[in-house]
């Protein structure tokens, strides 16, 4: 194993030299770390990357550093996420060590364990501390990582042995059992061959573990690596300082003008209103600072070339929207924020709602704004709401989504299979102040397509009113899955439906009735008297149970009947994978969109693993047909669109011996389909 411990660290020192100070100890001690980063990484020039950042975060976190903890320990928390941020996209690997490429069969947290405990060196306790875990969850993390290692190697890749004493491997192994847990498992082994064997094999992964990290004692950093770190190093502390150089001087008059302007709202109270309808581009944004819900923030931060700036930000209930702006200043490229993307709130835990879900907000290429300048974005993020009445968000953002427009449509936006990031490092406390909503209870009950539907709450937020709704379940046969709204209005004032925000479902809160919100635009205090609430249309799904029997010496194609379609199976395969394709490229007047099915063997309830692929077609309101595998297209702006399915292509890779599955049933339970509805439901609050 490589090792563990690095001699202790004057941080006074470091504190007074930075940056170079840190490349220096990172110098003597870059074995142990470029080790641990290969643990993640594939590419030499994501290792250079890691290392660069890891020197400017640990410079930047030093003033945190609490002498209590080891200073290993400590820097290695700061190198582990952004091991984990780099290893996110990585693509194709250059060659690396067996012992890497065994420890990335398992999952991420198994993974971790491993390579912290049996890598590394470190102890149960540091391990946990690290991964933010007890340690008796790290042992499960290092009992399942070994046990799909023991499958890597030949073994099965279950246990045979009593359940009871798989807990006392490890600590057993590793002679850290308490002698009476270890007396009572010794005689327990020396009368059970199963837990004989079990245990034999344990030791056999742990083994061959150590045997491969001691291999790494003799694994080299590259002459040039370092080098290319400081190179790095040294062009940023060059563009610091040609910052520096720069700044905003602000012109006598124009200070002048709004001094004066500032004097008029002390007497008058008047300006607010004209002074954001002049100065703020953002619709959006100008209402919200208009009704004093939100103010001016203009934090700024850059990295890597690209200046981020936080214009504004309003937390309520429903959300916490963050308005920002990204500029190049080196090229004319336009980016954009996209949260759990290498965008993320360090405190969230602490301040913010994590059972609520952040809503997405698509980039927009339409507005003034945003194609006045090529090298600039204005955008808003979504975050989840606050627990307290204040609090500072610590927003950390390390990638950013490069926007490509459309070279037929510059209004478009493009992100398919040439996506493409920017990486850096923007940090920013924002602080924020969770503003009041008005919950009204509505108690209308109406019946769409013969189910009972319920109108139960309208909320007002400054961010958004949401339409709260029930739909009853007593019925099997038939279930409403979603139902869409174009619009709703609020005494005589329209406002449009949030498209990405809408109807999840929350959990059942009634006996018989499934609880649904869908969201729309703010109307800022207004006071409900008449609700129009017009029903665009609704996802239903039939349960039409039929089986189909699958016989794969029979030639294929072969048809069946099935909810007034003819349905073609094309395909019955035997093998790893086995595959079976069934199809029905005929939609006009289908009554079903897709199918709900699985693919039965010859034992029914043996677990099997199954990927499964469609191919499709989008039709619009008016029957425009859009071949959504062929051409990019943009869902938005469809008239509400429906998507047929043409083809579904089961893939079986296996059964849970990783033997061969023979399909032998196509267990139809029922089908989904999309209706139209053009109905208004009308809700008095006088």
């Amino acid at each position: 194993m490589i090792p563990a411990k690095i001699e202790p660290i004057s941080i006074t020192t470091i504190s007074k030299k930075g940056v170079d100070s840190i490349y220096d100890w990172l110098e003597k001690h870059k074995q142990t770390f470029y080790i641990l980063g290969w643990s993640y990484l594939r590419k030499q020039q994501q290792m250079e990357e890691l290392f660069y950042r890891f020197i400017i975060k640990v410079h930047k976190e030093l003033p945190r550093f609490k002498r209590e903890t080891s200073f290993e320990l400590w820097v290695t928390s700061i190198f582990i996420p952004i091991c984990r941020e780099l290893s996110v996209d990585q693509g194709e690997s250059e060659p690396r060590q067996d012992l890497f490429n065994a420890l990335d069969q398992l999952k991420e947290y198994e993974k971790e364990a491993m390579i912290l405990t049996y890598v590394k060196g470190l102890s149960h306790e540091e391990a946990a501390q690290l991964l933010q875990v007890s340690v008796e969850k790290i042992k499960e993390l290092l009992f399942s990582g070994i046990q799909s290692l023991r499958k890597e190697m030949g073994y099965e890749s279950a246990f045979n042995g009593c359940r009871e004493y798989h807990k006392y491997y490890i600590d057993y192994l590793e002679r850290t059992l308490e002698r009476p847990k270890k007396i009572d498992l010794e005689i327990h082994i020396y009368h059970c061959q199963d837990c004989q064997d079990d245990l034999a094999s344990f030791q056999d992964v742990l083994l061959t573990m150590a045997n491969l990290s001691e291999k790494m004692e003799d694994f080299h950093v590259p002459a040039d690596f370092m080098e290319n770190v400081k190179t790095r190093l040294a062009e940023r502390e060059k563009h610091r300082q040609q910052k520096n150089k720069k700044r905003l001087r602000i012109g006598m008059v124009i200070a002048s003008f709004f001094a004066l302007l500032i004097g008029i709202e002390v007497f008058t109270g008047a300006f607010t209103n004209y002074y954001y309808t002049w100065t703020e581009e953002d619709q959006e944004l100008r209402a919200l600072l208009q009704q004093d819900v939100g103010e001016r923030l203009n934090l700024e931060a850059e990295s890597a070339g690209v200046k981020i700036k936080i214009r504004s930000a309003v937390a309520d209930e429903v959300q916490t929207l963050v308005f920002y702006e990204i500029e190049d200043t080196a090229e004319d490229n336009q980016y954009m924020m996209n949260y759990d993307d290498g965008v993320f709130v360090e405190n969230e835990h602490k301040i913010m709602n994590t059972e609520s879900q952040p809503w997405y907000n698509p980039p927009d290429l339409k507005s003034a704004v945003n194609k006045k300048r090529k090298n600039v974005y204005q955008g808003k993020l979504s975050l989840l709401p606050l627990t307290t009445d204040k609090g500072t968000i610590k927003l950390k953002i390390t990638k950013l989504l490069k926007l490509i427009r459309d070279s037929s449509d510059q209004s478009s936006f493009m992100a398919y299979d040439n996506t493409e990031y920017k990486t850096g490092e923007w940090n920013f406390e924002i602080p924020v102040t969770k503003k009041p909503s008005v919950e009204y209870a509505l108690k209308e009950e109406t019946e769409v397509e013969g189910i009972p539907v319920r109108f139960d709450r309208l909320t007002i937020a400054p961010t958004a009113t949401i339409l709260q709704y029930s739909i009853n379940t007593e019925q099997t046969e038939k279930r409403i899955d979603a139902l869409n709204f174009d619009n709703i209005e609020v005494n005589n004032k329209k406002v449009k439906t949030d498209m990405f925000g809408s109807s999840f479902m929350n959990a059942q809160q009634v006996m018989n009735w499934t609880t649904f919100q869908t969201y729309f635009d703010p109307l800022y205090g207004e006071k409900p008297k008449q609700i129009n609430v017009p029903l665009k249309s609704i996802h239903l799904t039939f349960e039409d149970p039929k089986t189909i029997e699958l016989d794969a010496s029979q030639k294929y194609p072969q048809t069946f009947e099935y909810a007034g379609s003819t349905i073609s199976i094309d395909k019955v395969e035997v093998g790893l994978p086995s595959m079976v394709v069934i199809s029905n490229h005929e939609i006009k007047n289908r009554a079903y969109e897709e199918l709900n099915f699985s693919v039965l063997g010859e034992e029914e309830n043996e677990p099997i693993s199954m990927e499964m692929d469609t191919e499709g077609v989008l039709v619009d309101k008016n029957g425009m047909e859009y071949n959504q595998n062929k051409i990019p297209v943009s869902y938005e702006e469809i008239d509400q669109p429906r998507n047929f399915i043409t083809v579904q292509s089961f893939r079986i890779d296996g059964n849970s011996a990783g033997e061969k599955v023979i399909p032998k049933r196509l267990e139809i339970y029922g089908y989904n389909t999309t209706k139209y509805l053009d109905d208004i439901v009308r809700i008095s609050l006088k």
